[in-house]
């Protein structure tokens, strides 16, 4: 996680700036964050995933999760109407 940056519990996840928020942070520690992802559940993303965090919004680097959990975030939103 970017140093000396507030990261708060609720603040939501965001793969960019421009897409929508596929989860939020449920509790932090010094060097990872327990979130809450849809359509995952509560999961555990290292510090080090996190590029940017600003006005509630935390970017996360999906390229240095494990693949499973990528696929499932990639897919967060399937579930709902279109």
């Amino acid at each position: 996680m970017p140093q000396n940056v507030p990261v708060k519990i609720g603040d939501q996840l965001f793969e960019r700036e421009d897409g929508a928020a596929f989860g939020a942070v449920v509790a932090v520690h010094e060097h990872e964050l327990l979130v809450e992802i849809e359509g995952v559940g509560q999961t555990v993303l290292p510090g080090a995933s996190i590029r940017a965090v600003h006005d509630g919004k935390l970017i996360v680097n999906l390229s240095l999760l494990p693949a499973p959990l990528r696929a499932s975030i990639e897919h967060a939103h399937d579930h709902e109407a279109r």
